[in-house]
């Protein structure tokens, strides 16, 4: 074998990437299996004065064994030694864990061996004699790629996690509907319109359809389409080419090529004018675009989910949206409820963004008093969950912890309280068991002595009327 060389200079200061490679290969252990005492003496002292944990066996069934009892990030295994061979070997290692990294070694070298063993799920292969500098570039750039397979899986992990919309919160039976719809279209890649009014977080679900699809990988792209002129809005989508217009001095990627193998998410689509729709249509139809100034038409692959707070069937009978642009945004409908028609998921909102905004702004609410629910649930909410999100945050600001109270509320909120369920008596007093039942998550006993009443009585009012969890 070639004798060792050394890359270190006397005195010469470490670098801090010097520093991490060397905590990494402390950390790192590499096996050597060779029935050459030669080999296996030489090859583990080397790495150990690299740094690394090195360990070594002179044939298949004492590797195994050293495999099973400790941890090993990369083996260097002989291809030919007496009893199982390196290949046969090699399959074996992979069966107790696939990430191990194998590198062959051989002294008889030949390109069908060398194919092989890479087809067999090697890293890489080298030949006797071994060049021990050459040795040190393989093991750092077979610990790099383990490093980043390793950081892949942490990353995917990461995002499957981030796949559930822990943001929408809801027990009420049409949001478990709309929860049941995001699961449903998120396992294919139809188109989906997304209804409802302003606030009500349609690009919550939006996320949501993404982020538990085969496309969660990728980003999601948003275009808030009616923030922009047409002409602006033009360039956001498709981008431009340097010059393409007076000010465009670069080549700019759009909205539509950056969302290339994820999902362009269109909001308040329905306020786009007539002559984006139809290079918009184009290019849903298609999935060729060309950039503003351009004449190359691009490829691009992604889902579209839009959004609308309007009447598109209204804007087809009017002219101003094309009824084919209307066809081919709705395939599968996504209509989310407005706040005031889901008034039991009004505490879980409520408790939702007290502690979110306690951690954010570092003020320790933990409730709100009795009046100030009351008045919470009561309250119409025109601007659905985004103008209860504000509610709390400034009651957040404002108030005394550790609890909220009616004064810390925005004003318009105590002068219009609204009213649930009607006037009359009985609707009065449903809606206000109701409340209760769901303050106390339809613990009878509890709601019972809130109410001053026994369990006897609340049953009879639950049936009376037709009050369910």
């Amino acid at each position: 074998m070639a004798n060792r060389k050394s890359g270190k200079r006397s005195g010469a200061t470490t670098t801090k990437k010097e520093d991490a490679t060397t905590a990494r290969a402390a950390a790192a252990g590499v096996l050597v299996v060779d029935d050459e005492l030669s080999v296996r003496d030489s090859l583990e002292n080397w790495f150990r004065k690299d740094g690394y944990r090195a360990g070594s066996a002179k044939d298949a069934k004492a590797a195994l064994k050293m495999l099973q009892e400790n941890g090993w990030d990369l083996v260097f295994l002989d291809i030919k030694m007496p009893g199982m061979d390196g290949m046969e070997l090699q399959r074996r290692i992979h069966e107790l864990d696939p990430d191990i990294i194998v590198v062959m070694i051989t002294a008889y070298a030949s390109v069908e061996t060398a194919v092989r063993a890479l087809k067999e799920g090697a890293f890489d292969y080298i030949t006797k004699p071994i060049d021990p500098d050459e040795l040190s570039h393989l093991v750092r750039r077979a610990l790099e790629q383990r490093q980043l397979k390793s950081e892949n899986i942490q990353l995917r992990q990461q995002v499957d996690q981030l796949s559930t919309p822990a943001n929408i919160v809801g027990e009420s039976p049409q949001m478990q509907k709309v929860f049941e719809m995001v699961e449903s279209v998120a396992r294919t890649d139809a188109t989906v319109l997304i209804r409802g009014e302003s606030g009500t977080g349609k690009e919550l679900i939006a996320q949501a359809i993404h982020a538990n699809s085969e496309r969660r990988y990728f980003p999601i792209i948003p275009v808030n389409c009616g923030a922009l002129p047409e002409t602006l809005l033009e360039s956001e989508l498709f981008g431009h080419e340097k010059g393409a217009f007076t000010g465009a001095q670069y080549r700019r990627k759009g909205k539509v090529e950056m969302a290339d193998g994820g999902s362009l998410f269109l909001d308040e689509i329905g306020t786009i004018s007539m002559r984006t729709q139809v290079d918009l249509l184009r290019v849903l139809e298609t999935k060729e675009f060309t950039r503003l100034g351009g004449s190359k038409p691009l490829r691009v692959d992604f889902r579209v989910i839009c959004a609308t707070n309007q009447n598109l069937e209204k804007l087809v009978e009017e002219e101003k949206f094309r009824e084919d642009l209307y066809f081919r945004i709705n395939v599968i409908t996504i209509s989310l409820p407005p706040l005031r028609d889901r008034r039991e998921d009004i505490p879980l909102l409520l408790q939702h963004f007290l502690e979110r905004y306690s951690l954010q702004m570092n003020r320790p609410f933990t409730e709100f008093d009795s009046a100030a629910m009351d008045l919470l649930v009561r309250y119409e909410w025109p601007g659905n969950v985004r103008e209860l999100a504000n509610a709390v945050e400034r009651a957040l600001v404002v108030g005394t912890p550790p609890t909220a109270r009616v004064a810390d509320l925005p004003l318009q909120l105590s002068e219009k309280p609204g009213t649930v369920g009607g006037d009359s008596l009985a609707e009065m007093e449903k809606a206000h068991v109701a409340r209760v039942l769901d303050r106390a998550g339809w613990n009878i006993t509890h709601a019972a002595e809130t109410l001053k009443i026994d369990r006897v009585t609340l049953y009879h009012k639950i049936k009376k009327y037709g009050l369910r969890k």
